[in-house]
């Protein structure tokens, strides 16, 4: 079991259109059937990169006490254009999604939680 959160770039939605939002990024770029990938922004490429400087990669060698939080890896490979899929180990939820969703909100970027279904706060909400 995972628990998931979707990062974007772009204008934060107000919480009504957040789904309709999120549905429309994931399937213009992530749930598309063309094979080919879109690069990530340079904004969505630089979130990735901290994440991985904060966590190791899933399967990295240097994680001798697998305490990596990613279900999958690459992470890199959930990203697509403007907008990355995160999809974490269920146990480390609590902790790792609200790392991800303040340093979403310190990058100027979007955080929905899949699960709530509802934009997770900024730095500046409670």
């Amino acid at each position: 079991m995972t628990y998931d959160l979707a990062v974007w770039e772009g204008e934060r939605p107000d919480e009504s259109n957040a789904a309709v939002t999120f549905s429309a990024l994931y399937d213009q770029y992530i749930g598309r059937d063309d094979p080919r990938l879109i690069p990530p922004t340079p904004a969505i490429t630089a979130y990735v990169e901290s994440l991985l400087d904060r966590w190791y990669e899933m399967g990295d060698p240097r994680d001798v006490d697998d305490t990596s939080p990613w279900s999958d890896a690459p992470l890199m490979s959930n990203a697509q254009g403007p907008i990355i899929y995160l999809a974490m180990r269920y146990s480390m939820a609590a902790e790792v999604s609200a790392a991800c969703a303040h340093l979403a909100a310190e990058s100027g970027l979007v955080c929905f939680d899949v699960q709530w279904n509802q934009l997770r706060p900024t730095a500046t909400e409670s």
